[in-house]
């Protein structure tokens, strides 16, 4: 009602704002409104996706306006697909939203609640799930109760239930209601005490058993420890939705988005690359006629962005866009040379670019690396004789001819690989691993280990390429290593101490690919494995793969390929196809086989027929 000076002390933050010297709580106390807001990158990533659907398929889309029952996404959530979808992406919210099964948007709001370490402690969100499918029903102490937790099937779930019930049950103003749940929030004895008193009075003045209320107020102080403000997980819920509708309904222009918005964080775009891959959708190296600063849509492709191609600055990127917005595309390497600023694109901005693939379209990166210079050296000159002003002094057009590209072989395939980790952080126009995705596919992905919530001292499987290796000796001065493994998601680090390491050093480098079996070390939010096991993936023998169909997934057939199994037993990993989960299972090491037994293969094509069983 007058001047904040009359009311609190303020002072002008470091950051220029005005800003008041009490903290949160006083401030409260003295009615003042404090409200938080949140800066959520998701927000950027909707506007982006929302550029990108306009630019390719000039349209305009209200994401306020969308069908918040919209089936494609419903159903596409339900298979798990979640990845880029807002706070639906770690490991255990994936398996809650496919057990829940969403049907609309609301039911996105009690996700956000259910998937915290309260509710998922107390068999909650189990309750919750069994609600959602009509398989159970929580008992109501009281008929008033209903109404309020129908829609969260007799769970109390949100703050504002707890509110409610108060109101509805004790009398209780809105007003009040608030303090009781904020006592219980806090859970200060003198006080609930006082709150109890209360609202079983007020619960009996209103015609209820001071035996049900006294119950009531028992239940609500359990779970309002665990309530969550459903205002705040509506808001989260309509943004899980609203990038699960963009995601289902335009993949690529959101996909896009995505990477743009992790751009500088490589194991961010590797694991989206990756799930890109799943998609369908590739992802295609920089190129300087057809890249923005960003990640875009490129012919129902993703376009790697110049800002992602080190040494290339904002001023080369400018000029680049700049030049060829204004003059149009690229003939050639000399071409570019010649039209862009070489102050702003210098050799090792071309270096870069070449080596990246970004020039692809005029010739071999073996060609072009060996004109670059000559290139170069020719439009340097043409540019500074233009600004001199001396070009056309004896009637030349100006003009400096293509130059020929000498008869080169290419680039080794592994050396371009090279330069497109070395220059843009990822392997594009291929993978060192490509050939080993067969097996890889059995161990844990690493970008999975990080979404979910391990433990310490958890038995992992993983594998990859070596990245980096670096040796040293422990405090007994006994040799050890770290390294850093790669696959398709992304990167952790590998501890090998001296035993392990001992067994693994002869082939320990960078570019060699391993199977890496240990336990999970984990500290804050950094996971790294401790190895037990390491080994050449090529020494590996070949997998097992069983593909069972609906009718073949029973008791009697379960029983029969585990004792064919056990008759052969080896070093092969058993994996299990279901038809009707839609999933692969890794078996027990006890149920891995010895591939190369012919017999094997002829009793399990026997039992289950020819094409169920292959080997990878």
């Amino acid at each position: 009602p007058r001047p904040l000076t009359e009311f609190v002390p303020l002072q002008h933050s470091s950051e220029g704002f005005v800003t008041t010297q009490y903290d949160k709580d006083r401030v409260e106390e003295i009615g003042l409104l404090k409200m938080d807001l949140l800066g959520l990158r998701t927000l950027t990533v909707i506007a982006d996706a929302l550029t990108n659907i306009k630019a390719v398929h000039g349209i305009d889309i209200d994401i306020e306006k969308i069908d918040l029952a919209d089936q494609e996404t419903c159903r596409a959530l339900a298979r798990g697909e979640t990845a880029g979808v807002f706070q639906m992406e770690s490991g255990g919210m994936t398996q809650l939203v496919k057990d829940l099964k969403p049907e609309r948007f609301e039911d996105l709001i009690a996700l956000v609640a259910l998937y915290r370490p309260g509710p998922l402690g107390t068999g909650m969100v189990a309750d919750f799930v069994a609600g959602r499918h009509g398989e159970k029903r929580a008992k109501s102490l009281h008929p008033s109760l209903e109404p309020i937790l129908e829609d969260t099937f007799g769970v109390i779930l949100y703050q504002e239930q707890v509110m409610q019930i108060a109101s509805t049950l004790s009398g209780f103003t809105l007003a009040q209601a608030d303090i009781l749940r904020r006592a219980m929030g806090k859970k200060k004895p003198e006080e609930l005490a006082a709150q109890k008193e209360a609202f079983v009075t007020g619960a009996e003045q209103k015609g209820v058993k001071k035996s049900i209320a006294s119950e009531v107020f028992a239940l609500l102080e359990h779970f309002a420890g665990y309530g969550f403000n459903k205002s705040h997980s509506a808001a989260y819920g309509l943004l899980a939705y609203q990038t699960a509708w963009l995601r289902t309904h335009y993949p690529v222009e959101f996909m896009a988005a995505m990477l743009t918005s992790v751009m500088g964080d490589n194991g961010k775009i590797s694991q989206y690359i990756e799930v890109c891959r799943h998609m369908g959708i590739k992802v295609l190296p920089p190129d300087v006629n057809a890249s923005g600063s960003g990640f875009s849509v490129d012919n129902g492709n993703i376009r790697f962005g110049l800002a992602a191609v080190k040494n290339v600055g904002d001023a080369a990127i400018e000029a680049i866009l700049k030049t060829r917005e204004s003059s149009g595309i690229f003939k050639s390497l000399a071409d570019f040379c010649n039209r862009v600023e070489t102050r702003a694109a210098n050799k090792r901005v071309l270096e870069s670019l070449v080596k990246c693939g970004a020039f692809d379209g005029m010739g071999k990166r073996s060609q072009l690396i060996y004109i670059l210079d000559k290139a170069i050296n020719i439009a340097g000159q043409k540019q500074k004789d233009e600004s001199a002003g001396q070009l056309g002094l004896f009637g030349e057009s100006g003009e400096t001819g293509e130059l020929a590209l000498p008869d080169l072989p290419e680039i080794a395939p592994e050396d371009m690989l090279a330069d497109e980790k070395e220059i843009i952080g990822f392997y594009v126009t291929g993978h060192p691993l490509d050939r080993y995705r067969d097996k890889l596919c059995s161990f844990t992905d690493i970008a999975s280990l990080a979404a979910k919530d391990c433990r310490e001292g958890e038995r992992a499987e993983v594998g990859g390429i070596i990245s980096y290796c670096k040796r040293m000796n422990t405090k007994k001065g006994d040799a050890m290593a770290t390294i850093q493994l790669e696959d398709f998601t992304g990167s952790m680090e590998v501890l090998l101490f001296p035993k392990v390491y001992m067994r693994a050093a002869a082939f320990l480098a960078q570019e060699k690919v391993v199977r890496v079996n240990g336990r999970l070390s984990v500290e804050d939010d950094s996971i790294k494995l401790v190895a037990e096991d390491v080994e050449l993936l090529d020494n590996l023998p070949d997998k097992l793969l069983i593909k069972l169909s609906q009718k073949q997934e029973n008791t009697k057939i379960f029983t029969a390929v585990k004792n064919i199994l056990r008759l052969y037993h080896g070093r092969s990993p058993v994996l299990i196809e279901l038809d009707s989960a839609q999933r692969t299972i890794k078996t027990d090491r006890e149920l891995w086989v010895d591939a190369s037994q012919p017999e094997l293969f002829e009793k399990l094509v026997a039992l289950l027929g020819e094409s169920a069983v292959n080997r990878r």
